[in-house]
C-alpha cells in the first residue's frame, strides 16, 4: 500500500489543502533538495508512505527551494516557524503537531498521524 504525495507549488494549493484539513487531516512536509538530513527526512517520509499509511490523511509536499513563497505562507497560515526538513499536521486549519529533521521518523510520523 502506497499513498500519493501531493506537490505544492502554489498559494491556491495551500489554500485549497488547508480547506480539505476541515473534512480530511493534511500532513505538510516542507523539504530542502540541498540538504542531506532533509534527504534522510523524505527517506523517512516515503518508508511511512510505503508501509501502512493512514487512508484518512492527505499527503504534501513542499520544495522549499522552488516553492519559498508557499514555505513562507505555511509558516505565517499556521504560526509554526520555518524549518527545513519539517512534518506538520494541521486540521480544521489548525496545527495538531509537527516536528523538523532528525525526529522526521517513519515511527515518530506513523504515532502521530495514528494519535491524531
Amino acid at each position: 500500500m502506497s499513498a500519493k504525495l501531493l506537490d505544492l507549488t502554489s498559494i491556491d494549493q495551500l489554500s485549497e489543502v488547508l480547506t480539505q484539513s476541515n473534512q480530511k487531516t493534511q500532513l505538510i512536509f516542507k523539504h530542502s533538495n540541498a540538504c542531506p538530513i532533509s534527504a534522510d527526512a523524505y527517506d523517512e517520509l516515503y518508508k511511512y508512505l510505503n508501509s501502512s499509511p493512514s487512508d484518512n490523511v492527505g499527503y504534501n509536499l513542499i520544495v522549499v527551494q522552488t516553492a519559498r513563497p508557499v514555505s513562507n505562507e505555511v509558516e505565517t497560515r499556521l504560526s509554526v516557524v520555518h524549518e527545513s526538513p519539517q512534518a506538520i499536521l494541521v486540521r480544521d486549519g489548525k496545527v495538531l503537531w509537527h516536528t523538523s529533521h532528525r525526529k522526521i521518523t517513519q515511527l515518530s510520523l506513523a504515532n502521530a498521524i495514528n494519535n491524531n
